[in-house]
């Protein structure tokens, strides 16, 4: 097996400079005391430190790739051709502005619909992980060698470990007896909440992750880590998009099993 990654493709090289940018202006504003907090239309949050990730990294894309799309949270979209940066500056504001440091950057890039670039970087954690298509997925700590990432292998839903973000974001999207009769079904059940999950899912040490309410830049990044770690991405319904609304991530051999007991109670 690979003990080191691939040189990286120009593509994949510039999300992790990105990455740097990103991780520069955000840790310098986690657990600040000035930190500014506003509450957007959709009553989710925004600090000052989501708008300057994202504000500076699209003047970066911009610079380097004047010809590729772009989709931030923060500052919508812009399309352009076949090639199109997604970015999260900030996955998992709630945490970050209440100084838990479960939270991330999240940069993709997709090419004609599909992720085929995927970086996380987790700087309060001190890790990143990182995925381009055909070439692995990779995550390393601050200061250590990087490590290919690699799903678990558990087979049956009693053996499982499931993450499922919240009860409220379930019960919402009208699936709280499937995730009740899901729950029931695996060895454990978690709520471990955003990147982290599917991070967890891509190491092996989760098996199965799913969630509602989530919009494509707080996927696409996921995507091709999961998928390069050897794992399945779709939506809950088993369609491989990212873009429906809802996600299911798994170890691959779970997929079916967990699709066919969450749709038999709805």
């Amino acid at each position: 097996m690979t003990t080191a990654p691939p040189q990286a493709s120009e593509d994949l090289a510039f999300a992790l400079e990105l990455a740097d940018l990103a991780d520069s202006i955000s840790l310098d504003r986690f657990r600040s005391a000035d930190l500014r907090v506003e509450t957007k239309p959709d009553r989710t949050f925004v600090t000052d430190a989501d708008q300057a990730v994202e504000r500076a990294l699209r003047e970066r894309i911009t610079e380097r790739f004047p010809a590729d799309g772009f989709l931030g949270e923060e500052t919508g979209r812009e399309d352009r051709g076949a090639r199109r940066w997604i970015l999260d500056p900030i996955d998992g504001t709630s945490n970050f502005l209440r100084g838990v440091p479960n939270w991330a950057t999240l940069i993709a890039l997709e090419v004609e619909g599909a992720p085929s670039v995927g970086v996380v970087s987790a700087p309060a954690f001190d890790q990143r992980w990182w995925a381009e298509t055909g070439s692995g997925a990779w995550g390393q700590k601050t200061g250590e060698a990087a490590r290919r990432l690699g799903v678990s292998g558990v087979s049956e839903l009693e053996h499982a470990s499931l993450s499922f973000q919240s009860i409220e974001q379930w019960d919402l999207a009208g699936y709280l007896d499937p995730l009740i009769a899901l729950s029931r079904a695996v060895w454990r059940d978690r709520a471990y909440g955003d990147m982290w999950s599917y991070m967890l899912l891509a190491e092996g040490l989760v098996d199965i992750v799913a969630e509602f309410d989530v919009k494509p830049y707080d996927l696409a990044a996921l995507v091709p880590i999961v998928r390069e770690a050897g794992g399945r991405f779709t939506d809950i319904a088993g369609n491989e998009t990212a873009w429906n609304g809802s996600s299911l991530a798994t170890n691959g051999a779970l997929h079916g099993a967990v699709i066919e007991l969450v749709q038999a109670k709805r």
